[in-house]
């Protein structure tokens, strides 16, 4: 009988109704996880990553209940920022989350994406109608200026640039730059990053009709030339070489993203662009999916921070979409062959979402106009753009 009392007391059970006063925050997490659970599953909010990060979060919350040792531990990770112990340290006081994690914090999970996203990704509307990378920059003034609203909210410079990266609507370079510049704040960035990469059919149509009018929605553009396989070759060196001098701390993405697009595009790496379409990138999205899940405990999640972090992320991509739409309505004014503002929406580097919102808002006003080839020049120039903001948000506060 005693046996049977002591075992009960080494549940988890035991522990939550012990300890329910104490660890509530916890609770509270642990009902958020099973939300993001169902926005995975139910709604499929960007699943692939999100039913990782929330399953992830419920996993770190349990352990606050359980009598063995946490599988994700923020005090040595603390310790690691300050610089007073190392990654051996981990190895040998971490449990399962923490080894996991070394991925994200060593940058190697999201510039392993960005591989797989290069060799699933065409350049061909970007080369064929470069004017689109003017799009896609502009859409990136939204992570600039999200990083001075958050500034004069009181956000250290290092979690602002982290914070408005959100504006880039990539979400492998938000974890990229947040784990680098203010890792604190992981969970809570990747949550909105994803949330609202998922919701971009929702948020930007209306910013598109306010900004334009019909007769400009119904613009139609005329087709795009055919690019040579000499071109699509071409591009992700120069591009890598570009971007490698002007911003070196831009490398690492941008070089990841370039390489898998010339296995792609070289047509000699067949096994290796398909590896990276398939098994590397579905491999890689679980251990970054649970390992930034693992961050977001309840001392990272519940507090002010988290909100503002959430309503900074909506201005940063409404910010984004709006400078898009409201360049390509000024090339209109120099340029003899119009083009569709609602193009420029899809600058913000949600592949291919944001280009199949610009192709849904303008078939409404003219179903007979096809722009989703033309959105993909400033969709794929946006993953560029976000990169590169990173790079220079990088190079100024890390």
């Amino acid at each position: 009988m005693e046996q049977l009392i002591e075992f009960l007391k080494g549940t988890g059970f035991y522990l939550l109704f012990g300890k329910i006063g104490e660890n509530w925050p916890s609770l509270v997490m642990i009902a958020v996880s099973l939300f993001l659970l169902w926005l995975g599953i139910k709604k499929q909010f960007e699943p692939l990553l999100l039913v990782g990060i929330a399953f992830g979060m419920l996993l770190t919350n349990l352990t606050a209940f359980t009598p063995f040792d946490a599988m994700y531990h923020t005090d040595l990770w603390s310790a690691f920022m300050r610089h007073e112990i190392g990654y051996g340290e981990i190895l040998l006081q971490g449990g399962l989350l923490d080894y996991l994690y070394i991925g994200v914090k060593t940058s190697i999970y999201p510039c392993l994406i960005f591989v797989g996203i290069g060799a699933m990704t065409d350049f061909e509307p970007l080369i064929s109608n470069p004017k689109s990378l003017l799009l896609g920059a502009a859409a990136q003034a939204g992570i600039f200026a999200t990083f001075i609203g958050c500034v004069y909210l009181g956000f250290p410079q290092e979690a602002a640039a982290s914070i408005g990266i959100i504006g880039g609507a990539d979400g492998p370079t938000a974890i990229y730059i947040t784990s680098k510049l203010f890792p604190d704040l992981l969970g809570p960035i990747a949550v909105a990053a994803y949330s609202y990469m998922a919701l971009v059919p929702v948020i930007q149509p209306p910013i598109m009709k306010f900004l334009t009018t019909k007769k400009e929605r119904a613009i139609v553009m005329k087709p795009l030339r055919k690019v040579s396989k000499t071109e699509k070759i071409i591009f992700p060196i120069a591009v890598t070489i570009f971007v490698a001098l002007l911003v070196p701390s831009a490398t690492p993405l941008v070089g990841c993203l370039m390489l898998g697009n010339l296995w792609k595009e070289s047509g000699v790496c067949d096994r290796l662009c398909k590896t990276a379409q398939n098994e590397l990138m579905n491999i890689v999205t679980i251990f970054l999916g649970i390992s930034v899940g693992a961050t977001a405990t309840a001392e990272a999640f519940l507090n002010i921070q988290t909100l503002k972090i959430m309503g900074m992320g909506i201005v940063a991509f409404g910010f984004g979409t709006g400078c898009g739409v409201l360049l390509a309505k000024l090339m209109n004014l120099f340029s003899k062959n119009k083009i569709n503002p609602l193009i420029g929406s899809a600058g913000v580097s949600a592949v291919p979402m944001a280009a199949r919102v610009s192709q849904s808002v303008g078939q409404k006003e003219n179903p007979s106009n096809f722009l989703l080839m033309h959105a993909m020049g400033p969709n794929v120039a946006g993953v560029i753009g976000s990169a590169i903001a990173a790079g220079v948000l990088i190079a100024l506060f890390g």
